[in-house]
């Protein structure tokens, strides 16, 4: 907190999810009334993941400003290479900087843990040459330590499962369009609301490869579920539906990269 303290005043990037939402109530807890939340929203960021960022911080009473972000239209984005992020979170963090000068706030900081620094994360770059701070990560709290504290606090994010822009769901070298994230949207919600907890809808082309827990593939597999299963996607405008039998695991889309170097 003594960290945070020492900010003066902070603008969070805030997306709602686990680490974002600890940070935010660790600086409004520090701060008070000079800590603003700031989102993106755009294409990538699902609609459900908005509303509840939304109503997180009303419940808060933290002021939240919310910006349009067509981040298709950034150079580096729709074409889909490996460093898709870095291009992407350069330009969101990039406009909350001025976001943040404007509403006089002297620091702009968000959400990376320490358990980040080893996995393959091309928007660190964008976060270090920008000067963003990363406050969790600086005190070296882990996704472990932080969803304890954040239960602790009795903040409804603590187990929450760790979302990924909706960017992440596509096969790199694959163009992204609105309408492409849409879809993937729309897949995995469909899912959400048939009680599916992890998962992830990965698209290749016309193809949706579907990660769910591994105590969820036998409820997938009903001859019944998935014949309706295949009709709804297909109605997205998949034309053929797998399910991965690996089952869900983050950054999937990653363990083909060597074959980009």
């Amino acid at each position: 907190m003594a960290h945070l303290e020492s900010l003066e005043s902070a603008a969070v990037a805030f997306s709602g999810g686990v680490d974002s939402a600890f940070l935010l109530e660790a600086a409004r807890r520090a701060l008070g009334e000079k800590t603003v939340a700031v989102t993106a929203r755009s294409a990538a960021f699902p609609g459900r993941e908005l509303a509840e960022a939304i109503e997180f911080a009303r419940e808060r009473e933290i002021r939240h400003i919310i910006f349009d972000f067509p981040e298709t239209e950034v150079e580096g984005f729709a074409a889909n290479p490996p460093d898709r992020c870095y291009h992407c979170k350069r330009e969101i963090l990039r406009q909350m900087r001025e976001i943040a000068a404007k509403e006089g706030m002297a620091h702009v900081i968000e959400g990376s843990n320490a358990d980040d620094e080893g996995d393959y994360r091309p928007g660190a770059k964008a976060i270090r040459e920008l000067g963003i701070g990363s406050p969790l990560q600086e005190v070296n709290l882990t996704k472990r330590e932080i969803r304890e504290l954040s239960r602790a606090w009795g903040l409804p994010t603590w187990s929450k499962q760790s979302g990924a822009c909706l960017a992440s769901r596509f096969v790199y070298g694959e163009p992204i369009t609105r309408e492409k994230l849409h879809m993937a949207e729309k897949a995995e919600d469909w899912l959400r609301d048939r009680g599916f907890g992890k998962l992830r809808v990965r698209v290749h082309g016309n193809l949706a490869r579907i990660e769910v827990d591994r105590e969820d593939f036998a409820r997938a597999a009903e001859p019944g579920f998935r014949e309706a299963l295949a009709l709804a996607f297909r109605k997205l405008g998949f034309a053929y539906v797998t399910l991965d039998v690996e089952g869900y695991r983050m950054g999937s889309m990653n363990e083909v990269l060597k074959s980009w170097t």
